[in-house]
């Protein structure tokens, strides 16, 4: 991996961590803006009082905002596992990216540098680098279908699915729902959302009625990685 350059570019768009709360998560997305110039100016904008840790742009270029021990306001409501303050809990990082084009390859070397380097330093799991779609699969749909998660996997920098498809006569919503559960996603009164949150992560473009690799995934991934459930959470 690259050695990192960062450059610092603060925002005004932060505050402390709440309760003594720690970074123990990763959440990634992207600025669906035009320019990271752009994105740049609205995360350090007091008008709008949103920001993120970095940001990255599609050359590789990581911007601190917010540092690390810091509270930035990049993730709105949401949950994952019983986490609903997740601004208090990860480390936000934004991609310039509009949604609708591949990640640049210097870009996601980038981002592979600072992920490794971040979760190293606060001692994170690679099952807690998240998507902002799966903390809000009812809001937000970033980093979307054409962010490379299995790249990631490959370097141990999130996880994969390792599956053989269930028999069709024991697909059930329950029992997905109960895996997604196991493995992180937050309890959801949108299941054809969060469905599409998942698949747009582990199957991307992928369409249709819920059926046996989704079932498949996600219990071998609730299996392997259950969410840590505890109760001194906000």
């Amino acid at each position: 991996m690259p050695d990192l350059t960062i450059f610092d570019h603060p925002s005004p768009n932060f505050g402390a961590r709440r309760d003594g709360a720690r970074a123990d998560m990763v959440v990634i997305h992207y600025t669906a803006m035009a320019s990271a110039a752009e994105a740049c100016a609205r995360l350090c904008s007091n008008a709008v009082e949103v920001s993120a840790h970095y940001l990255i742009d599609e050359a590789g270029r990581i911007q601190r905002l917010v540092a690390e021990d810091m509270r930035a306001w990049h993730a709105g409501a949401g949950q994952w596992g019983d986490v609903r303050d997740v601004n208090s809990r990860s480390i936000g990082i934004e991609l310039s990216n509009t949604g609708a084009t591949p990640f640049a390859a210097l870009q996601m070397n980038a981002l592979e540098a600072l992920l490794a380097e971040v979760l190293a330093r606060h001692s994170i799991p690679p099952e807690r680098v998240i998507g902002h779609s799966d903390m809000a699969p009812t809001r937000k749909i970033d980093p979307g279908p054409r962010f490379d998660w299995r790249r990631l996997a490959r370097l141990g920098l999130s996880v994969w699915p390792e599956v053989a498809p269930v028999a069709p006569d024991q697909v059930t919503q329950a029992a997905f729902d109960a895996a997604l559960e196991r493995f992180g996603y937050a309890p959801c009164d949108a299941p054809e959302a969060r469905l599409c949150a998942f698949r747009d992560r582990f199957r991307p473009r992928y369409t249709g009625p819920l059926d046996g690799v989704d079932l498949a995934m996600a219990q071998n991934l609730a299996r392997r990685f259950p969410v840590d459930l505890s109760p001194s959470t906000a």
